[in-house]
């Protein structure tokens, strides 16, 4: 994996301290999404400490004893409404080992992984970086191990809009696929929502 290993963000506060570790994320540039950039900086020690979700800090230990973060991402545990109608029969008798169909609403109402945060850190050297594809097999690394111990088979997230973007998450490497949409609150920017089952 590059080198490259996943570390729990409270493992890394015990590890190295509040300073160093605030240090450390304050190093996270993502130009392209400042969503990301902003959480990574600014909230993301804080939703830890909370139990809202758990970043993970993809790092590499240089041969100085430097780390050096290379990417994130952002796991939680969330609900979420799939419609019936947005979803090939595939995917609905998948979801039916997880969920039942709600006949009124005509919806699923999952229980489900969520990929809240999703980034590369743009200002390491790029013999530091880490692909979009590894960042997410570790990504998937974690979840599994979860998985393991608590249950569950599906994970979602919410992207832009973006081809480069849905091109990634579609890829035959990541096999996302989108089952609808949503628009936020804060900012009333359109989000499409795609899942994948392991």
């Amino acid at each position: 994996m590059n080198g490259c290993i996943a570390v729990n963000i409270q493992d890394m506060l015990k590890a190295i301290g509040e300073e160093e570790l605030l240090d450390l994320l304050s190093d996270f540039s993502c130009p392209l999404n400042q969503e990301v950039e902003d959480f990574v900086r600014n909230k993301s020690l804080d939703f830890a400490k909370k139990k809202l979700c758990v970043t993970y800090l993809v790092i590499r230990k240089l041969g100085n004893g430097k780390t050096v973060l290379s990417g994130i991402f952002t796991l939680a545990h969330k609900a979420v409404e799939v419609s019936n109608t947005n979803i090939s029969g595939v995917v609905r008798r998948k979801l039916s080992r997880y969920a039942r169909l709600d006949e009124e609403s005509d919806k699923y109402n999952v229980s489900a992984f969520l990929i809240a945060q999703f980034g590369k850190n743009n200002n390491v050297l790029e013999e530091y970086s880490i692909s979009g594809n590894e960042l997410m097999d570790l990504t998937f690394g974690i979840l599994k191990h979860v998985q393991y111990y608590v249950g569950g088979g599906m994970v979602y997230l919410d992207c832009e809009d973006i081809e480069k973007i849905l091109n990634f998450y579609q890829s035959d490497n990541n096999r996302f696929r989108i089952f609808g949409e949503r628009i936020s609150e804060v900012d009333q920017k359109r989000y499409l929502q795609l899942l994948k089952f392991f």
